[in-house]
């Protein structure tokens, strides 16, 4: 039996991971391929710290070339992370023909059009799996399970360190600021968190989604993008009150020509099945016109379910390889770019919360804003009174338009009816999408 080779790129968290599934796992995958895949090299600049698996001497290396050059290695793993130099060892591989198989989601991002145009050129295979969800087969789901469909809406928990410090938020009543610390005294959150909480490593994994959905390039700069910084205990208490739970949710849909993608804090109803998802775990919502809706849910991060994506992708290839089909079995559409749709023509209702001193005519003056503005009101909810304090007041939109709400929000902001800046949650809710 012909064995096919895989050399690795970055020997970090998730390189090491791939290693030793490589390793460990070598006769389980070759039982189940029907012949060896072969790890022949690894790569990476630090060589001598230990990873806590053995690996053998004559398989390391310090110069990715060794990687790349070879024409004995098919596959190549890029696990380096960052934009560069991993976009020129990625075009280096795939123009060489090779299989790439990456977990980068910012690479991805940044560089779709580019990773895919070269691939396509040369041959070669740019496998993804791993880059959004971890171990989630996420991304076969759409290129192979939903073929046949026309993906129309994509609603997405995809950042295990948010959606943890919401949890924490509301079961254990935590500020976000000591949720936080949980999260990186748990080794779910890095040092600088900045990339988690503020919504960017989100808005990358939904670049990757949606421009792999909607067959086309949806550009990360036009992604909406808000994080949870600004989410406090209260906003928490009152969606429990109102039904609703918070999440950090990445959504996309295709409307017509254009697309939906933003990455925002949202109110999702309790029934409905991403309500239900906890701590770390990551879930993608995905509904197509055949059929219908589909969840999937795992473990979003860590070396072990990331590097399993990242073997899953390998042993397609590997298989492809040895089947005379080169590595290139799937083709990624790249159709004429589709216009984004801008956050400011978005419609959805809102959560509003105000906080304002406690005297007569502020419910009837802030009303009054947001009728101006062509704000429907569907409830009110007003808090009691606390003697020398201001009181919150929650309203509940119908349906409205992006810019009509900041409009009106600013123009309240500005008088002297508030005491702090309104805090606006965004609902996504729809009754044939609950659980109950």
């Amino acid at each position: 039996m012909h064995e096919v080779k895989v050399g690795v790129i970055g020997f970090g968290t998730v390189g090491a991971g791939v290693v030793r599934l490589l390793l460990q796992n070598r006769a389980v995958i070759e039982k189940r391929l029907g012949f060896p895949l072969t790890l022949a090299k690894v790569a990476d600049l630090d060589v001598t710290t230990d990873r806590g698996i053995q690996v053998p001497a004559s398989l390391l290396t310090t110069d990715a070339g060794e990687v790349i050059e070879d024409p004995d290695i098919p596959l190549v793993v890029e696990l380096i992370g960052g934009l560069e130099p991993a976009r020129t060892f990625t075009l280096q591989a795939l123009g060489k023909g090779k299989g790439v198989v990456t977990a980068n989601k910012a690479l991805l991002a940044h560089h779709w059009q580019e990773l895919c145009g070269a691939s396509q050129e040369g041959g070669g295979r740019l496998g993804f799996e791993a880059s959004v969800g971890g171990g989630i087969p996420v991304i076969r789901a759409l290129r192979e399970g939903l073929v046949a469909n026309r993906i129309e809406s994509i609603h997405g928990i995809i950042n295990g360190t948010s959606n943890y410090i919401l949890t924490r938020m509301s079961e254990e009543g935590l500020d976000f600021e000591t949720a936080l610390r949980r999260a990186q005294e748990m080794g779910y959150a890095e040092a600088d968190p900045g990339l988690d909480i503020d919504g960017g490593d989100a808005a990358h994994k939904l670049a990757i989604l949606a421009s792999l959905a909607f067959d086309t390039c949806v550009p990360l700069e036009k992604i909406y993008t808000e994080g949870i910084s600004g989410i406090s205990l209260i906003d928490l208490e009152i969606a429990r009150e109102l039904g609703y739970v918070v999440k950090l949710l990445a959504v996309a849909k295709a409307g017509g020509e254009r697309v939906e993608a933003r990455v925002h804090p949202t109110m999702i109803p309790k029934g409905h099945l991403l309500a239900t998802v906890g701590d770390v775990f990551n879930a993608i919502y995905i509904r197509g016109d055949a059929v219908g809706p589909t969840l999937l849910y795992g473990l979003g991060a860590g070396s072990l379910p990331t590097a399993s994506a990242v073997v899953a992708d390998l042993v397609e290839m590997a298989r492809s390889i040895r089947t005379g089909g080169g590595p290139s079995p799937f083709r990624i559409t790249l159709e004429e770019e589709r216009p984004i749709v801008p956050m400011e023509e978005v419609r959805c209702p809102c959560y509003i919360r105000f906080m304002s001193p406690d005297r007569p005519g502020i419910l009837a003056a802030i009303s009054g804003v947001l009728a101006r503005h062509e704000i429907s009101i569907a409830s009110v909810i007003q808090r009691g009174r606390e003697a020398g304090s201001a009181v919150p007041i929650v309203m509940m939109t119908h349906s409205a338009r992006e810019a009509s709400v900041r409009a009106a929000l600013d123009e309240i902001a500005g008088r002297q009816v508030v005491t702090a800046p309104p805090v606006c949650i965004r609902v996504e809710e729809s009754g044939e999408e609950s659980s109950e």
